[in-house]
């Protein structure tokens, strides 16, 4: 094992032990993380801030604007009401199917564009609401929840982890990343909501399905169309500007210049973000307030993905390929090399979005010598990321202690539910990954 790789090995220690030991802010951790590979891959000195101040600028610069934008969305929808109003109207399509499976698309949904803490204090009382009393109904109901969110929180854009490991990956394609973000997130919440279905007693099957007339509280709601529509316009926008050449076979005129620019994704969510604005404005929210409350938001985390996006940088002078046979990982088992990587950060420090952001980092150099370096082998190392930072959450991650504390579950049935849950989408992440990659393989290589 060479010098540079055990350098990396070591910072990857350091921000195991700084972020959970030490419990430093993940930004002065991933800086401090940043000068010290710097020194120990004998970068010289006077070169480092600079080189520090490239990599932190180009991440800010890739998705600065995008996470902005999804928290101005984010918040919107809170200060209107219209995260409750989306899951009113989810209850009230999906009725007839299984609660756990609603919970788990209703938090699928709104965590892409709120962050899933967030949503999960807003959406916990209507899981405890459903359950009439049943603590282990409600359990199962709160399990759903939680990791219906989890899955999108990982995997798709434009929530920080995902975009940051675009960016350190160099991926231009988001739209795509959406894709297959989004269905293989749609996979986990289905293994999470599986997993919380047989948690739930016998008897809640029997029970009668739930009216929209009682998960209804007293305060004024938006209508559901008015509240997805923050959501569903950068979606449509970005997924139609994929789609349109491959539909039209036309040159490039007017109507395809407008396509092309509003589903950018940087256009796409800020044409959201204003559907947001809007229904601040029909509901009589203080505009102001949710601009400064989505820049206050959006701040930390974006200082923590440009400094990952400049611990990348320096990562970047490693020769780690030099003295190394990834003869063993030249097909579709690469892909188990990010997801285990991540998986150990993940468990290890506890922060979903710090494990992306060092992974991918770590990740860029070896895309050529994996065979990863197109844009669709992006999307595969992204998914695998995605999978393992998704493994475990416990007591470490923040995000455990609020489906705990806000779900009433007591910390030994949190470990047994939602730790556990979370272990089963991680591996169905890899199952499904490596199989779909293969079968990928056998088609287009």
């Amino acid at each position: 094992m060479g010098p540079e790789l055990l350098a990396i090995l070591g910072v990857i220690v350091w921000i195991i032990l700084g972020t959970s030991y030490l419990k430093w802010h993940p930004f002065i951790v991933l800086l401090l993380a940043a000068l010290g590979l710097a020194f120990l891959l004998g970068i010289p000195a006077a070169e480092i801030p600079g080189v520090i101040s490239d990599g932190f600028g180009s991440m800010f610069a890739s998705i600065g604007l995008l996470i902005l934008f999804g928290a101005w969305i984010g918040v919107s929808l809170e200060a209107t009401n219209g995260t409750t109003a989306i899951a009113h109207g989810i209850l009230k399509a999906l009725s007839k199917l299984r609660m756990q499976y609603v919970l788990g698309f209703m938090g699928y949904l709104t965590s892409i564009p709120v962050f899933c803490d967030a949503a999960f204090v807003i959406l916990a009382p209507i899981a405890k609401k459903l359950s009439r009393g049943s603590t282990r109904y409600k359990n199962a109901l709160v399990v759903a929840l939680s990791t219906g969110l989890f899955s999108s929180h990982v995997l798709v854009p434009p929530t920080p982890g995902p975009l940051a490991a675009a960016a350190n990956l160099h991926l231009e394609n988001i739209s795509l990343l959406l894709l297959f973000g989004g269905l293989l997130a749609f996979i986990l919440m289905l293994s999470g909501a599986t997993f919380a279905y047989f948690m739930a007693p016998k008897h809640s099957e029997k029970e009668k399905p739930i009216t929209a007339m009682e998960t209804n509280d007293d305060k004024h709601l938006p209508s559901f169309s008015s509240a997805i529509l923050p959501l569903l316009i950068p979606i449509l926008l970005m997924a139609f500007s994929s789609i349109y050449p491959l539909l039209v076979q036309a040159k490039e005129n007017t109507v395809s210049q407008i396509i092309e620019f509003t589903g950018s994704p940087s256009i796409a969510l800020l044409l959201g973000a204003l559907a947001g604005f809007w229904m601040c404005r029909k509901n009589g929210v203080n505009l102001t307030e949710v601009i400064e409350k989505g820049i206050r938001q959006a701040a930390p985390i974006l200082l923590i993905t440009a400094m990952g996006g400049a611990l990348g940088k320096i990562i970047g002078f490693a020769s780690l390929t030099d003295n190394l046979d990834f003869g063993l990982f030249q097909n579709s088992w690469g892909l188990a090399l990010p997801f285990f990587m991540a998986a150990l950060l993940k468990s290890a420090q506890g922060s979903s979005t710090v494990a992306i952001i060092t992974v991918s980092s770590i990740m860029f150099p070896l895309l050529g010598v994996l065979g990863l370096d197109s844009e669709i082998g992006k999307i595969w190392v992204i998914l695998a990321i995605g999978s393992g930072a998704v493994t475990v959450s416990h007591a470490n991650d923040s995000y455990f202690w609020i489906v705990s504390q806000m779900g009433d579950l007591p910390v030994k049935k949190a470990y047994k539910t939602h730790t556990l849950a979370t272990l089963i989408q991680g591996i169905t992440g890899l199952i499904v990954v490596l199989g779909a990659h293969a079968i990928w393989q056998f088609f287009y290589s």
